[in-house]
């Protein structure tokens, strides 16, 4: 099955040089390293520096990079990846 689009957005922060991305696909075979059939990118970024990005590199996993720091995250479904991604951005804009 080749891969299907199925979000691709970006959001702006009015009066701020920020916004998110995030593009989600899904994918058969599972992506190395996940159990689940989607590859996602979602990124938080601040006047042109990736500030925070999730994703599913192939042999990775599921995992998020803030700063230097790359850390596991759970997947528990695509809709509660996507809102642990906007807690995560609504922290780092506080």
């Amino acid at each position: 099955m080749p891969a299907e689009l199925l979000i691709k957005k970006r959001d702006y922060f009015p009066g701020e040089d920020a916004f998110t991305s995030i593009t989600v696909w899904a994918v058969d075979p599972s992506i190395r390293g996940s159990r689940h059939g989607y590859k996602y990118s979602m990124a938080y970024v601040v006047r042109g520096v990736c500030v925070m990005r999730y994703d599913n590199e192939a042999g990775k996993g599921d995992h998020k990079h803030i700063g230097d720091a790359e850390l596991p995250v759970t997947f528990s479904g695509m809709d509660d990846l996507i809102n642990q991604f906007f807690d995560d951005v609504d922290r780092l804009r506080r």
